[in-house]
């Protein structure tokens, strides 16, 4: 049985994460791409946030 091991990052494109940052303000990520971006930047996503709200 084979594990996946989670990768850290080691650094981000400037350009790359700049463009991903504008996408995800428009809605326009994919959203494993909007996950990975949230993930990065340690955000949180509008749904976490109405769920503790909802509590």
């Amino acid at each position: 049985m084979s594990l996946m091991r989670r990768k850290t990052i080691q650094w981000i494109n400037t350009p790359v994460i700049s463009e991903a940052i504008f996408r995800y303000e428009k809605g326009l990520l994919p959203n494993s791409m909007k996950l990975w971006l949230e993930q990065v930047l340690e955000i949180k996503s509008e749904k976490s946030i109405q769920k503790s709200l909802t509590k």
